[in-house]
């Protein structure tokens, strides 16, 4: 098992390219099963991509892959998809899995996906997805671990208002619509960048998607989707990280290739804790000035505070001059970095869905432990920051979300090294 020894104390300056989003070309990939070949750029190489790249051929899906020196193009033919399973073997890997579901029963009438279960920051039920598919007219049974859904003909046009924000189910209800029979409407969807940018690729395979940014979203079905080519979007997430990275270690850095509007909102907040943010025409420049003021944030969908950054922001605040609130309204357990944390000197406590962080002058470097994708990065702030020697175990989950960090990272002055193998 992969750890990562952090020398910290250096100042990151320089550039960071950030990489294609992750949350974005996932659905994009599941949306491939809607048509029989789609064509996909600005792939980021990361173990998701992978385990949805093992999904889709399950399926039957042939791809074919183009490494390039900072991407992956994907060519996916789906024209003779013939088994319907997305089976508990890669679906307990990555919950993203499901999106095939909607795709699958709209297309071919018949799926069969197992249940994706908790994860390590919560549980991440499924009630809308299947609530949304029965709407349209798709009969389901779960049954031992799995969603089976079957329709006879065609998913059938609905009005549907969904009874909380969910950016999974959002997805999945789009990707069906757009060749169920008729008109739908959805009501009260979410409305992050990837969806927009999901949406966008529907509708260049034929779809007809109104309303793409909004809550409110109306789509005509069609009886097929054509082959197209499509670029995913830059990952705002990881912009927003590497943003952070620049304040934390209190450097001068370049992020390039990202679009101001989708990283504003912690743009905004760096802004307020003392960072200068700087758009320019090929993405931001973050400089440290002289101190860290506290910040209060509350995490809620787009394009409210994202939780995917909460983890980082924190790291942030634990080196501010004052006291900070951190309200999570998420994920009900996404506070596990927590102790490992205040094992490095951090001052936090939590409080239900709160944490209360006091400042500290500095962090300590130690040894400590991952629990999650973004948890794992907000530890390599800290310890990019920290005094002497930081050691950050079972980085795995990084390789699901964040394309050779440590390059970027040490590219731009940092003191980080992989050590392999380790138990």
């Amino acid at each position: 098992m992969d750890s990562l020894i952090i020398r910290g104390g250096k100042p990151l300056k320089g550039n960071i390219n950030i990489s294609g989003a992750k949350n974005a070309a996932l659905p994009i990939m599941a949306a491939a099963l809607l048509t029989n070949n789609l064509t996909i750029s600005n792939v980021p190489k990361l173990t998701d991509i992978f385990t949805m790249k093992r999904l889709l051929q399950n399926h039957g899906s042939i791809i074919k892959v183009t490494e390039l020196p900072d991407q992956f193009n994907l060519e996916i033919d789906c024209s003779n998809i013939n088994d319907f399973t997305a089976p508990y073997e890669i679906v307990r890997k990555m919950r993203a899995s499901i999106w095939v579901l909607g795709p699958l029963v709209a297309r071919f009438g018949n799926a069969k996906v197992s249940l994706p279960g908790g994860c390590a920051i919560g549980a991440r039920q499924v009630d809308l997805h299947v609530a949304v598919l029965e709407a349209m007219g798709a009969k389901i049974e779960i049954d031992h671990g799995y969603i089976k859904a079957t329709v006879q003909k065609r998913l059938k046009g609905v009005h549907f208002i969904f009874n909380s924000v969910s950016v999974g189910a959002t997805i999945n209800a789009i990707m069906a619509a757009t060749m169920a029979e008729g008109e739908t409407l959805l009501f009260n969807c979410a409305r992050e960048p990837e969806i927009i940018d999901l949406c966008h690729c529907l509708n260049k395979m034929g779809a007809e998607i109104e309303g793409i940014a909004t809550s409110s979203i109306k789509i005509i079905g069609k009886t097929s989707l054509n082959n197209t080519n499509y670029q995913i979007m830059p990952d705002r997430i990881e912009a927003g990280t590497y943003m952070i990275a620049a304040a934390i270690t209190k450097g001068d850095v370049n992020i390039c290739g990202i679009s101001y509007d989708v990283i504003e909102n912690l743009a905004l907040k760096l802004i307020e804790a003392g960072i200068n943010v700087i758009p320019n025409e090929n993405g931001v420049r973050v400089i440290y000035n002289d101190q860290i003021k506290p910040v209060d944030i509350h995490t809620n969908p787009y394009p409210g505070f994202a939780t995917d950054l909460q983890a980082q922001f924190m790291s942030l605040m634990a080196l501010s001059n004052g006291s900070s609130v951190i309200t999570e309204n998420i994920f009900e357990n996404r506070f596990m970095h927590v102790p490992e944390l205040c094992r490095m000197g951090a001052n936090i406590i939590i409080k239900g869905n709160s944490a209360i962080i006091r400042g500290v002058p500095i962090l300590i470097g130690a040894e400590i432990m991952a629990s999650d994708l973004r948890a794992s990065v907000s530890l390599i702030l800290a310890g990019l920051t920290a005094v002497d020697e930081t050691k950050v175990r079972r980085i795995y989950h990084l390789d699901r979300g964040y394309q050779e960090l440590e390059r970027k990272l040490t590219d731009c002055g940092a003191d980080i090294q992989r050590i392999t193998g380790e138990v």
